[in-house]
């Protein structure tokens, strides 16, 4: 294995080399996880991943879908709303932790499948739970991925394999109700991502050299399920948690929204675009909190150099954007959290600018960068606009916890638990 860890690197990699390394390896957890590589992220690169990339593209994570589904967002945050203005009348903590996930899951779920979370197999409790639970077994190093014929032994004995095998069960038991419902509901309600799916299995289509059948359906359900609803809610988290250790900052970022929008009851998708100091407070987010620290893994397909180093074939790579974020040689003062840094910056996420990649860049880019960017501008916008935020009752500032936990994502460690006051 080897780790690029500085911007130049990354971007040897990533344009210079891309074609070089552009695959993936083959490991026990997505594998498991994708239906043996039926999915989008850990598909190898070929002509199945180039067909089916571009169809979810075309279909699910273009500007135009991503603004017809705004009704549905507003639908979801209007529940959030009502829920957080409760606990304001009774100055109660909140998990906001559990709150962002449970919004980005009831836009991602009603978006791509047509149905609430709530309304599916797992409960709530499981649904929070399974998410960052699959996360992390795709982010962990597995004994059978370096010793293929004894490694399962230490899986078994480590629990991996188990928590392995109950994530696939429940992952599984949800794709099959998604697909069940829709094989119920009337011809006369509107087609959906996964009705488009389905047409493709019934008409036998081959994409790559294969017939699309049940399996590539659910593989692609898990992709949508675990990155759309999980990157949005951990980057709002964050977000939220760097501004209540920063009063100066919240209120910078709310007097900019207020004086615009202060007086509606949402704020719009296109109505964020004017939220310049906002989308700075984002960007600094995904600088120190990248969701996919390490990006997805990469397999060497033809060997190049870098800096004077081989690569040979079959080297796994992977990109540290968590490091790069931190590099003293490209940000000054990288451990603080300054959003002022990117004022008359140029620098965006589109994977043009290797000091921060929190989509990736190249050929396996992450291909919901505006869907996911849009969802976090909507929430954060509307949270600051509607409440006032502080800490509970005798926490300060520097007591709020920033550890990270381990997993394919960086989820805070601890929940992050705050006051909601009504404006």
């Amino acid at each position: 294995m080897i780790v690029v860890s500085t911007p130049d690197t990354a971007r040897q990699a990533l344009r210079v080399f891309d074609l070089n390394c552009c695959s993936r390896p083959s490991l026990a957890g997505s594998r498991k996880l994708s239906y043996n590589y039926k999915d989008i992220a850990f598909s190898p690169f070929d002509d199945y991943w180039k067909e089916i990339r571009k169809l979810s593209v075309q279909e699910l994570f273009n500007i135009k879908r991503v603004h017809s589904i705004q009704p549905i967002k507003y639908e979801e945050m209007r529940k959030l709303m009502t829920s957080l203005a409760e606990s304001a009348s009774k100055k109660s903590i909140v998990n906001m932790s559990e709150k962002l996930l449970s919004l980005t899951a009831g836009v991602v779920c009603r978006a791509s499948f047509g149905v609430s979370f709530q309304d599916t197999v797992l409960d709530s409790e499981r649904f929070n739970e399974l998410v960052p639970e699959a996360l992390e077994i795709l982010g962990s190093f597995s004994a059978s991925d370096f010793y293929p014929y004894v490694g399962w032994i230490l899986d078994r004995f480590t629990g991996l394999h188990k928590r392995r095998e109950r994530s696939a069960q429940d992952l599984d038991a949800f794709c099959e109700q998604m697909i069940d419902l829709h094989l119920k509901k009337g011809k006369e309600e509107n087609e959906d991502f996964v009705d488009l799916l389905m047409k493709l299995e019934k008409e036998k289509v081959v994409l790559g050299q294969a017939k699309f059948t049940r399996n590539n359906i659910k593989a692609l359900l898990i992709n949508i399920l675990l990155a759309g609803i999980d990157t949005s809610a951990i980057t709002m988290t964050w977000a939220m948690a760097e501004l209540s250790r920063n009063p100066r900052l919240m209120k910078k970022v709310q007097s900019e929204i207020r004086e615009k929008y202060g007086d509606k009851e949402l704020i719009s998708l296109e109505e964020t675009e004017e939220l310049e100091y906002m989308k700075m407070v984002i960007k600094e987010t995904w600088r120190l909190h990248p969701t996919t620290p390490l990006l997805l893994p990469r397999q060497v397909m033809t060997e190049f150099e870098i800096d004077g180093y081989k690569i040979p074939v079959n080297t796994r790579l992977q990109v540290n954007v968590w490091a790069i974020g931190r590099d003293p040689d490209a940000w000054k003062d990288p451990e603080e959290f300054i959003p002022e840094r990117f004022m008359d910056s140029n620098i965006n996420v589109k994977g043009q600018n290797f000091e921060l990649l929190p989509f990736g860049s190249g050929r396996r880019m992450c291909p919901a960068i505006y869907m996911g960017t849009k969802m976090v501008e909507f929430g954060l916008a509307n949270l600051l606009n509607r409440f006032d935020w502080e800490l509970p009752q005798g926490m300060k500032c520097e007591d709020v916890k920033m550890e990270e936990a381990p997993g394919l994502t960086i989820y805070k460690k601890h929940d992050l638990l705050l006051v909601p006051v009504k404006r």
